[in-house]
């Protein structure tokens, strides 16, 4: 019924409204005749006049004042306000006219009695139409979720009243640590103390939690998340209190929990200061611009004002994309960068040359590869070509037009790898190594950035298990003891950004990540924060299982960020260096030129040989 009247035109809604609102004045009207004289009324003689004053002042009253501009879901306490005031001055009118037309057939008292009857009846529609068009009320809410909002500040309740008006969810209340505000109710909704959280769920069916405290701690943050996962909710989030304060995002905005709630660790905060040398004002080239780091290295180093932005993309699509919303983000910030797309491959120098020598970048950063482990190993020629000698091609041509720094994206699968696609990525890293001890490219700096899974990219294990638990599971890991270190992709970019101006030249730059988390473990608590259990022998009947299928090849079960074991601090207190052993250029060039020859060729136990021969504790897995 409701669909229905919600789509209706809006005039006819506009003349339903009126035809309602005539109803409700003759309604008024009969009801005050009837307590005034203590007995059902039925008008006579002129007291039908009465009857239609009233319709005919208050309806150009209620269209003068917006009342029939309203949308009835979305009405506030400023409606029902400008509602009140219309009625006070209908009543006003309403007595004048009455008072000096019709005074004979009127009674005093009916002009006091009948306003207040009528604003009566006129709220308590407006409300009704109110909660029965949003789904909200009348039992309809009993057979949605019911959520409690963590958080009876300002965004909470603000929060509340939006999802009373987009349904779905039924708000039943607040849990607050407030002494001030426990036991009170806050717009109708009771607010209780944490420590009756497990009973409220228990008692009132609760489904769902919203954190609705973006400005508190970690420490506290993560408490409140591990109380919430023995109750089996599923619990949500706003997000953080600097996008709320920026316009980027509204309270309306809920979301399943991030990264760093599933981790319960702090996000790397970013030094703003330390990235204006190396971006502010400059011209800076991003190569594989279109993939996951790559455009996010876009977006944080936009941020910073360089003079142009050069987006170097082999994928014409990607870079199409990317290119369009920096452009968009341009316009809304009344920025001037100049955005430069550059469709190109990393391994033709040619047009490597004519980009480096016609744009002068200040400032190179390097995240064009194949990194997916399976695909490098299916073609492993292919993997080598990209990763090393794109590497290598892009580095002599930053070196040839004096290139101030070149950063390289590198990863911790470059750490004694099981795999082709680390092994290319630990040469890449030789290759800038080896080159920055040249005195001859003493005017390039040189640095690599080395870091831990990323999630939120294509592949990554997080929306890989939310895809998986929104078709029921089960949830797939491929060993019970996989440990991973994990970061989000802006604070790999973050870390990337940073790194590269502290660099003095060839270091590998890595992140302080504290310990690394077991998948196992990271599969259980979305499971759990997502309102379901894991089925397992403590819990055969579970909602989600979990199956193990094995290590892939070339999988480890440990990831390391380091080689050796003398990480070194920086000017950033969670970012680490290293000074890592590598080959003297003239020793490494001729690896080198093996290692092409034997890719060019499609020599794969050529390519392994050489890899063998340079990589450090290269173990590769058998395929």
């Amino acid at each position: 019924m409701n669909q229905r009247l919600l789509e209706l035109s809006r005039p006819a809604k506009r003349a339903l409204v009126m035809a309602v609102d005539v109803l409700l004045a003759l309604l008024a009207t009969w009801a005050a005749y009837s307590l005034r004289e203590e007995t059902l009324h039925w008008p006579t003689g002129g007291q039908w006049w009465i009857y239609l004053s009233g319709p005919l002042i208050a309806i150009p009253i209620f269209i003068r004042m917006g009342l029939y501009r309203a949308i009835f879901r979305y009405t506030g306490l400023d409606a029902l306000v400008t509602t009140g005031m219309a009625v006070g001055l209908y009543a006003a009118l309403h007595l004048v006219f009455l008072q000096w037309v019709l005074w004979p057939v009127f009674p005093l008292t009916l002009g006091v009695l009948q306003p207040i009857l009528f604003l009566l009846l006129v709220g308590i529609s407006r409300a009704t139409a109110r909660f029965w068009l949003a789904g909200v009320g009348f039992g309809r809410g009993f057979e949605q979720g019911r959520m409690l909002i963590y958080g009876a500040g300002t965004v909470g309740v603000q929060t509340a009243s939006a999802l009373g008006i987009a349904g779905g969810l039924r708000p039943y209340g607040f849990i607050d640590e407030d002494p001030g505000k426990i036991g009170q109710t806050i717009n109708g909704l009771p607010v209780f103390s944490p420590n009756k959280l497990s009973e409220v769920v228990e008692k009132f069916g609760i489904t769902d939690v919203l954190l609705a405290i973006p400005n508190v701690g970690r420490e506290q943050r993560n408490q409140i998340i591990y109380s919430l996962r023995a109750l089996h909710v599923h619990t949500r989030t706003l997000p953080a209190l600097s996008d709320l304060a920026s316009g980027r995002v509204t309270v309306q905005d809920v979301r399943e929990l991030d990264l760093d709630d599933l981790l319960g660790r702090e996000a790397v905060k970013q030094e703003a200061d330390l990235l204006a040398s190396c971006i502010e004002g400059k011209t800076v080239l991003v190569t594989g611009a279109g993939g996951s780091i790559g455009s996010e290295l876009c977006r944080q180093i936009l941020q910073q004002q360089p003079r142009q932005l050069l987006l170097l993309e082999h994928s014409e699509f990607a870079l199409y994309t990317l290119h369009r919303e920096l452009e968009g983000w341009c316009q809304a910030h009344a920025t001037a960068v100049e955005l430069v797309p550059l469709l190109a491959t990393v391994v033709d120098r040619r047009r490597l040359d004519w980009i480096c020598t016609n744009f002068r970048p200040h400032t190179v950063y390097h995240a064009a590869a194949y990194k997916h482990v399976p695909m490098v190993e299916c073609n492993p020629s292919q993997g080598i070509i990209n990763n090393v000698l794109g590497t290598l091609q892009m580095a002599q041509a930053a070196v040839a037009v004096g290139v101030s720094r070149f950063v390289l994206v590198s990863t911790d699968k470059a750490v004694r790898p099981t795999n082709l696609m680390g092994a290319s990525k630990r040469m890449a890293e030789l290759v800038l190594q080896a080159m920055s001890s040249q005195a001859e490219n003493s005017g390039t700096c040189f640095s690599m950035v080395r870091f831990g899974n990323v999630l939120g990219s294509s592949g990554s294990v997080v929306p890989l298990f939310r895809d998986q638990l929104a078709r029921g599971g089960p949830l797939t890991v491929t060993h019970p003891e996989v440990t991973r270190y994990f970061m989000s992709i802006p604070e790999a970019v973050q870390l990337v950004l940073q790194a590269a101006v502290m660099a003095q030249g060839g270091e590998v730059f890595v992140l302080e990540m504290g310990q690394p988390v077991k998948i196992l473990d990271l599969a259980y608590r979305l499971v759990e924060l997502s309102g379901l259990q894991v089925r397992d022998a403590q819990q055969p009947d579970g909602d989600v299982g979990i199956e193990f299928i094995g290590l892939r090849p070339g999988e480890k079960l440990y990831e390391e960020l380091l080689i050796g074991d003398n990480p070194m601090p920086t000017a950033h207190k969670r970012i680490m260096k290293a000074h890592e052993s590598f080959m003297s250029w003239p020793e490494l060039q001729t690896q080198l030129q093996q290692l092409m020859q034997a890719a060019e060729s499609e020599d794969e136990a050529g390519i392994r040989t050489v890899l063998h021969i340079c990589v450090q504790g290269f173990h590769e897995q058998p395929f």
